[in-house]
């Protein structure tokens, strides 16, 4: 069983290089090829990540390779995950963010379940929109009901549970078909594609909650610190609803 794991960089290329260190750490079960997606950050994290590379900062063990790839122009979260799409042959793909965490090699245990579930074509709830709206608008006290149902609180989440929107802060798909959808819709640039991605996804099968594995997220929350961000993220639910309907 072949991996393949990707982290797209926007400047802070420290933090991403230690998601990285953390994926090859402790990755050991299948052979991995892990990308590192620069979106043309004016930082100079392109060349830093290209230098950890070559310079053997990220230590690989067998079966371990670690590709760098620095785009011309910042495409967005979605684009920035797309450019690797061409290049994939593993069995099952991890999209991961670069603020992630490993503490145990939560990529074979993922892989190794969805090979034991083959209906199973992504792992980690469809987008609603009085949920997002209270997320960004906390003030609306009379939606936080609808946030706490969005967060399946009260539910029984001790065991995998069939789900309609994955994360795209930590997520495995299976590659053939994640290909097989065309990837992240490229139309988002930031926020929301994961939403997206999850209900082209369930065309060809289920997606799953699976509990028992986890990562750390430091889940910096840009959308509530920065008015860029938000803009963002509001464009984005826009263009979700509109196409997938309210």
């Amino acid at each position: 069983m072949e991996l393949s794991a990707c982290i797209v960089v926007y400047n802070g290329c420290d933090e991403a290089l230690k998601a990285a260190q953390t994926v090859l750490q402790y990755t050991r079960r299948h052979p991995l090829t892990l990308y590192l997606v620069d979106n043309a950050s004016p930082d100079g994290s392109g060349a830093r990540l290209e230098a950890a590379v070559k310079g053997g900062t990220l230590s690989t063990q067998p079966g371990q390779k670690v590709e760098v790839r620095c785009r011309k122009e910042n495409g967005g979260f979605g684009t920035g995950h797309n450019t690797v799409l061409p290049e994939l042959t593993s069995d099952y793909h991890f999209i991961l963010n670069p603020d992630i965490q490993l503490t145990a090699d939560t990529l074979s245990d993922l892989a190794d379940r969805m090979a034991a579930h083959p209906d199973a074509v992504m792992a980690l709830r469809r987008c609603a929109l009085r949920p997002m709206a209270y997320r960004q608008l906390p003030f609306l006290k009379f939606w936080e009901k609808y946030n706490r149902a969005y967060l399946m609180e009260g539910e029984d989440l001790s065991a995998p549970v069939e789900i309609e929107f994955c994360t795209g802060s930590f997520s495995a798909v299976r590659t053939a078909e994640f290909k097989a959808v065309g990837g992240f819709d490229e139309h988002y640039f930031m926020y929301v594609e994961d939403a997206d991605l999850t209900q082209k996804m369930r065309t060809t099968g289920k997606a799953y909650l699976v509990p028992q594995y986890t990562a750390i997220h430091a889940w910096h929350r840009a959308a509530h610190r920065s008015l860029k961000p938000f803009l963002w993220q509001t464009g984005s639910l826009l263009r979700y609803f509109h196409k997938r309907g309210f």
